[in-house]
């Protein structure tokens, strides 16, 4: 049979990711894609602590920064249009209020904190090795939060300033959880506002920072070819959004399935599509729930949930028994 693509087929892992395993996933919009869907067919997961991360150096501070639990003050933020923010944060943790803003930061760096320490895998995905570094201070910041471009130096990191920092965490919190697996992936988001050339200059970067790191852990760390599988394995236009930039549904929904087949085993599998059926029945639209046909199908999500609780007593279904009971 003749083949017109070259699909990628990545793994099995030996390293497994089941219901039972905590996950911290952080860095660009692409950690999010993966880690949603984890959360959504209920894995202990925690994503983005700080909101969209998209360079290296920024990420590892993140993590620095949980590892240690350090919370953040009154001169860990700035002021502008009428919002405190952080620099090392996304936007979405902005607010009109100082108080405000400094308790969404700290809570989620407590919890975060916490399940990072107990995490048996750390997924981290690198967008861009273009960084934005104040001129005033010369921190590389997580978000340019709006502020004019004439406030940043914009420069391109070279793989060796990505291997120099990131060895020294790695090394870091192996020594301190020696259970811990990292995956690194690259993002397929193309970063257009570096041009087509500064796209694939940074690509190539990071690629071959990874790479590097890979080879450096070989036994704590592991690639998930995400990058590859939208340029090289699906390779069209269709498999795109409206932006022709991010990845569309579709592409999304295979690279989800690939990263399964890396690291969900059959019973992580079947569970999964257990809990598919009751997304699909919670998202079906009801036209008369006093209907006798409809208390029949209640009965039948109650009696699904009660066989899935019996098989797998760790998953919390609650959400799912409250809407049905």
């Amino acid at each position: 049979m003749i083949s017109f693509r070259t699909e990628i087929n990545p793994g099995p892992s030996l390293n497994r990711i089941s219901h039972e395993t905590k996950v911290l996933f952080t860095g660009s919009c692409f950690a999010e894609n993966i880690g949603s869907y984890l959360k959504e067919f209920l894995f202990p997961v925690k994503i983005n602590p700080f909101g969209v991360v998209y360079n290296p150096l920024s990420v590892l501070n993140t993590l620095g920064i949980l590892l240690d639990g350090n919370k953040f003050g009154e001169d860990d933020l700035e002021y502008r249009d009428e919002l405190w923010f952080s620099w090392d944060h996304h936007s979405s943790f902005s607010h009109p209020d100082k108080g405000e803003c400094l308790r969404k930061i700290n809570l989620e760096i407590e919890s975060s904190s916490k399940h990072l320490k107990q995490s048996r895998f750390l997924v981290i995905t690198f967008g861009t090795a273009w960084v934005y570094r104040l001129k005033e201070s010369g921190k590389i910041v997580s978000n340019c939060h709006k502020v004019p471009d004439s406030a940043f130096d914009r420069i391109i990191l070279k793989p060796e300033d990505i291997i120099q920092s990131w060895e020294n965490f790695l090394d870091e919190i192996f020594t301190l959880f020696p259970d811990l697996t990292v995956i690194f992936t690259i993002s397929p988001v193309r970063h257009w506002k570096e041009g087509a050339h500064g796209n694939q200059l940074s690509k190539a970067v990071l690629l071959l920072a990874v790479d590097e790191l890979c080879n450096k852990f070989t036994d704590k760390t592991e690639y998930f070819p995400a990058y590859e599988i939208l340029l090289d394995d699906l390779r069209d236009y269709r498999f795109y959004a409206d932006d022709l930039l991010h990845p569309g549904t579709q592409a999304l929904e295979y690279i989800r399935d690939k990263f399964g087949q890396m690291y969900f085993d059959g019973k992580t599998i079947e569970l999964i599509r257990e809990i598919k059926k009751l997304i699909q029945a919670k998202n079906h639209k009801v036209f008369n729930k006093d209907s006798e046909s409809y208390v029949k199908f209640k009965d039948a999500q109650l009696k699904l949930i009660s066989n899935i609780s019996l098989l797998y007593p760790f998953l919390d279904l609650t959400e799912f028994r409250e809407y049905f009971g």
